[in-house]
């Protein structure tokens, strides 16, 4: 399997909101998702719903790529072909994984410029 037959005319889904990286204190139930380590808590959610009680450091402006698809876990080099292909452009990512699909946030000031170099790749952008 190649990254470039799943890219190619593949669709995906841009995020209305907006969304906040947040080393927290604790998680948070309306939250995008919530990363547990050994070192912090990293809380991803709607900056609009953010409670700055629980904020330990935060990076908001986030606008989130998902990819409407199913990756198969045999498939090699995916995230890897699309962060290259941005970091051709100097565009930053913070990539989430689901059990299905993959996730990624970029700089609301990077959105279009993204959203092109995942056109040259053959997405469909909704």
């Amino acid at each position: 399997m190649k990254p470039e037959t799943f890219l190619n005319n593949g669709s995906v889904h841009v995020w209305d909101q907006s969304f906040a990286m947040i080393r927290s204190r604790r998680t948070h139930p309306e939250a995008f998702a919530n990363i547990i380590d050994h070192n912090e808590i990293t809380v991803i959610m709607d900056e609009t719903k953010v409670d700055e009680e629980d904020v330990i450091e935060i990076q908001k402006g986030w606008k989130l790529l998902t990819f409407e698809m199913v990756l198969p876990f045999e498939l090699v080099g995916f995230l890897a072909t699309v962060s290259t292909a941005f970091a051709e452009e100097e565009i930053p990512i913070f990539a989430v994984s689901a059990y299905s699909t993959d996730h990624l946030f970029v700089r609301e000031k990077d959105l279009a410029k993204a959203k092109e170099k995942l056109r040259t790749l053959g997405c469909r952008i909704e």
